[in-house]
């Protein structure tokens, strides 16, 4: 149960991430260069590191 699969090159894709900007979602990969990298640069919200984490 907890062995690796590693896929071929040609069965592999990219996988899409989105965000919430302004209320609505929206790709990443649709922002401009200069999102895209305020983006990479942001920091994501754990709810461990908030304390939350149960």
């Amino acid at each position: 149960m907890n062995q690796a699969t590693q896929l071929p090159a040609s069965e592999r894709q990219r996988c899409e991430v989105w965000t919430r900007v302004m209320g609505y979602h929206r790709p990443v990969a649709a922002f401009n260069p200069g999102k895209q990298s305020e983006h990479r640069e942001r920091t994501h919200f754990t709810e461990q590191a908030a304390g939350l984490a149960r």
